[in-house]
């Protein structure tokens, strides 16, 4: 088998990879990096990182951490188009951070209309003490947060950096924001809104609905992902270049992945679909290359989860000359891992067994290694990719709450977390899957996990009455556990549906309920 070399020359790091290409997505020269400027790390969302994490136990006060506030939803930390400077999005507005040397601090802020702003002293006074009670939370979220439903938390979920350093996000259920630095040369001078986009107001729309996320094509087009559509609108936020819309029975909780053909893979609570941008319309037509597919779905759980069909954000696999598919948890309450061919279904292969269509490439049971099975196996999280590896985790607990904040946040200190994790692999030759190992004792209580391909370590955030919240990393390969951050009984070591982050030289960036915290394991 060949080696290949991989470099990312904005970074200036140069990555060793002993497998073929098989990891490595094209990157899309339109954004401000090839990772980390578009949420879930990369196109294909893979949720996997070029950069070390060392092994070991690592006890991290994070009232003595490097901090930018932020939250109580802060997604992820986008690169810039300087090494020195990154982009924090959050549902409480927008800043842009320096990073160079040792610094984590604030360089700029900007205000967002109809946005409340979030302030350190506001997410002390929320999560500054030890939580007793269901009630607790809840007034933390609705007198103190003063924030109520699942559109205010949606606020800048996924975002993206293009290659002018204009951050796009989206904030006020309906509207799309372009944000930019007042003077590139000086980031202290402030940020400033370039556009906006009321989606709700936009030409030929019929359905009612919100703003889900957002992606960019590989030509540099911004793709709008609606809770019933696809919209496809230029960098400037001017014009509609295209528009489709699914069934009214359908609802989009999640982002989209796209390939370096711009095929759009979006899951739908009961479909999932690529369309496929020509260049100048979004095509649902097979001979574009687009395809539909139903998968199985069940019952809404109690906490973190979002409806009824998948969790995942689409995650594509395959990038050499093997094969190549797209990949989610389905809704079923004990989900199964499913893998969709991408282009081309084989001509000889067969429909599997228990599947929906015969687009299904493989499904397997996803039993996290419990002897007795709990009712829900279930996830909010898309599907970490390594090679042909994948990662999941359960996120269902037995108790939750309605609204899914006050949940997410009392999951663990009040509410019983979810436990069970699971790896598998894809086996080219058989074409199909089959579980390499499982642990049902580990906590991922709502955060997005992540792997980091030189350690060959996964991670979760988790929390138990002992430790309080941590970080854990196990072994890709065998399950272990080989690396721990506890950050002990302190509120901030909650993620809240926010990814785990590595950046060079051994650190992490923990994008806290708080805000982004940057913690450098080689001190």
């Amino acid at each position: 088998m060949k080696k290949a070399w991989k470099t990312l020359i904005s970074t200036s790091l140069i990555i060793y990879y002993p497998a073929f290409a098989d990891s490595l997505p094209k990157p899309n020269s339109f954004l401000a990096n090839e990772i980390l400027a578009i949420t879930h790390v990369d196109p294909a969302a893979t949720d996997s990182y070029p950069y070390t994490i060392p092994q070991g136990t690592f006890h991290i006060d994070l009232n003595n951490t490097p901090q930018v506030v932020g939250g109580p939803v802060n997604i992820m930390t986008l690169a810039s188009t300087s090494h020195n400077y990154m982009w924090g999005v959050s549902s409480g507005g927008v800043t842009y951070i320096d990073k160079s040397g040792n610094h984590w601090k604030e360089a700029a802020r900007i205000s967002i209309p109809g946005v409340k702003a979030v302030t350190a002293k506001l997410n002390q006074d929320a999560l500054g003490h030890v939580f007793q009670s269901e009630q607790d939370v809840e007034h933390s979220v609705k007198n103190i947060y003063q924030m109520v439903g699942f559109d205010r938390i949606s606020n800048g979920v996924y975002s993206l950096v293009n290659k002018d350093n204009i951050l796009y996000a989206n904030y006020n259920k309906y509207f799309i924001y372009s944000f930019a630095l007042k003077d590139s040369n000086d980031p202290t001078a402030g940020i400033k809104i370039l556009h906006s986009m009321n989606f709700n107001k936009i030409p030929n729309k019929k359905v009612q609905e919100g703003i889900t996320g957002l992606s960019m094509t590989y030509d540099g087009n911004i793709i709008v992902t609606g809770n019933r559509s696809l919209t496809i609108v230029d960098p400037n936020l001017e014009k509609v270049l295209a528009r489709i819309e699914f069934n009214k029975n359908e609802y989009v909780s999640n982002s989209v992945s796209v390939d370096e053909n711009n095929g759009i893979y979006v899951a739908s609570d009961k479909i999932m679909r690529k369309v496929v941008w020509t260049g100048h319309q979004l095509s649902m037509n097979e001979k574009d290359g687009a395809w539909s597919s139903p998968y199985e779905t069940g019952d809404q759980p109690p906490v973190v989860k979002v409806g009824t069909g998948t969790g995942s954000t689409p995650t594509l696999m395959g990038f050499g000359n093997k094969d190549k598919l797209v990949v989610i948890t389905d809704g079923a309450n004990r989900m199964h891992l499913v893998a969709f061919w991408r282009d081309e279904i084989p001509k000889n292969f067969k429909q599997q067994t228990g599947t929906q269509s015969r687009r299904i490439a493989g499904q397997i049971p996803v039993t996290c290694g419990f002897e007795k099975l709990p009712k829900f196996i279930q996830s909010e999280q898309s599907v970490v990719v390594k090679d042909y590896g994948a990662f999941v985790v359960n996120n269902i607990g037995t108790k939750g709450n309605k609204d899914l904040l006050v949940g997410v946040i009392a999951l663990g200190p009040i509410y019983p977390p979810a436990k069970g994790v699971e790896r598998f692999e894809w086996d080219t030759e058989k074409h199909q899957w089959h579980s390499v190992w499982a642990n049902s004792a580990v906590v991922s209580t709502s955060m997005v996990p992540v792997v980091s391909i030189p350690s060959n370590i996964v991670l979760i955030n988790g929390y138990t009455q002992k430790e309080g919240w941590e970080i854990t990393g196990l072994d890709w390969n065998t399950g272990n556990i080989v690396h721990h951050t506890l950050f002990g009984q302190n509120n901030y070591g909650n993620g809240a549906y926010a990814l785990i982050e590595l950046s060079q030289n051994n650190t992490m960036i923990f994008n806290s309920i708080a805000g982004p915290y940057r913690i450098d394991y080689s001190h």
